[in-house]
Order: structure tokens, then sequence, then C-alpha cells
């Protein structure tokens, strides 16, 4: 096992693209589009564990750390659900440009320039969102080991990432990234793209159990994303820590 979860190449590959996180019509455009579903998925899931009101700030005294937050894109809707909000991210541009925008959107989240390793907080959240990240990571296993330490027990993390298969090297790769041109060539490694029982595995072994795991599916006639059963390609998953 590694001892850390930085994959150099994945950080510089994303800093150079930093300045693009908040422009919906960018090079994170699929992402904009993913953002809702991700959004409400997370919101349900947790008003359902914590049984909590479905008022305007649902999230009202839940503390949330964003791991892999990029510029912001879902630290900033946690945050409006009246989250108390951490994010981190191993690439300094997208701190920066997530801090930036925090400015416009005047909401308190905490950014640091960092990785789960490195990052030394004492304290320990309800909630962790490992999305679209695990797929970035040097080593999936250490990652897993090293966010579960930031969770409280009966606490929940979401993971959402690509499955390993045909399917998804065919779909996320070469249609998202060659034909469609929604994504830059060589944003995903398919090697690196993770299967759910084997998710599931470095789950348990560190103290995390599945309570659901789902399939997130495009429709191109709708042009948008919706939850399904097909696991195949994209998908999403909340554990509890135990």
């Amino acid at each position: 096992m590694k001892n850390n979860t930085i994959n150099k190449k994945e950080i510089e590959k994303f800093s150079k693209i930093a300045k693009e996180w908040w422009n919906p019509n960018g090079k994170f455009k699929p992402l904009h589009k993913f953002n809702p579903i991700r959004i409400k998925y997370i919101r349900d899931t947790i008003i359902t564990e914590f049984k909590i009101k479905k008022d305007r700030e649902p999230f009202k005294g839940l503390s949330i750390l964003d791991i892999g937050c990029g510029g912001g894109l879902l630290s900033e809707p946690m945050a409006r659900l009246g989250g108390e909000v951490t994010g981190i991210d191993a690439s300094y541009k997208n701190i920066q440009v997530a801090k930036y925008h925090l400015k416009k959107s005047k909401l308190k989240i905490n950014y640091y320039n960092l990785s789960p390793e490195s990052f030394k907080l004492k304290k320990k959240f309800d909630i962790i969102l490992n999305m679209e990240i695990v797929e970035h990571v040097e080593d999936v296993d250490t990652f897993i080991k090293e966010s579960s330490k930031f969770l409280k027990k009966s606490g929940l993390m979401f993971i959402a990432t690509l499955n390993r298969t045909l399917k998804s090297y065919l779909f996320a790769i070469i249609g998202a990234e060659y034909v469609l041109k929604w994504l830059p060539i060589g944003t995903h490694d398919w090697e690196k793209f993770v299967k759910p029982e084997h998710l599931i595995k470095i789950c348990r072994k560190n103290s995390l159990a599945l309570k659901k795991i789902d399939g997130i599916s495009f429709n191109p006639i709708l042009n948008e994303w919706s939850v399904s059963s097909d696991k195949s390609v994209n998908y999403i998953s909340e554990f509890k820590k135990f």
C-alpha cells in the first residue's frame, strides 16, 4: 500500500483547466449537467438517514467534508443547504478558484490545499463527500483509509465514480472524450476506474458499511442525468461508519 494518495499527473491535468470550473459551457460542462442529480441524491439521502425536516436549510448543524472539492461546485450547494462545509483539494489552483468564487457567493466554507493524508484537523465530520475523485487518486485503498479517519461513527460517506467495464470504456472515454468532445482527451484513465465490489471491499476494511448503491445514467434525448439501476458506467454509493 502506498503512503500517499496524490497522483501528480492527475493534479497537473486538473490544475491546467482550473479556471474553467465555474463556466457551465466550458471544460466542466458535463459536471455542471451532472451536479443537480448529485445534489438531490445527497440531500434526499441525508434527510432520510438523519430524519431531518425538509426545510430551506436541512443540513443546518451538520459538518461536511468535501474531499477533492475542485472549484467548489458541490461545496457551495452543500453550504446553501445549511451545512458547515470544509473543502480540501490537492491542486493549489483548484482551491484558489474555489476561494475566489466564494467571495462572489458570500457563503461560509473553509477551503484547504491538502490531500486527506496531509490534513491534520482533529475534527470529525457527519458527512464526507468523495465524488468523482477515487478514479483520479494514486491509491484507492490509502485514499479511503485516510478519508474514513475524518468520519464520525454512524456518519455517512458518499462515493461517486466510474465502473471498470467495457461499456464505461466505450461511453466515458471513447464517447465522452473522443466522439462527443464533452471532456478533454485524457481526462480519464480506464485502468483507474473502480468496480463496485472492489470499492465495497475496501470500504468494509475501513469500517464503512454499504447502505445503498445506484447507477447514474445519461439520457441523450432528454439531455439529462438520472438515478438508475444501471451501474455499468457511473455509480453513486452511500456508506455508513460502524
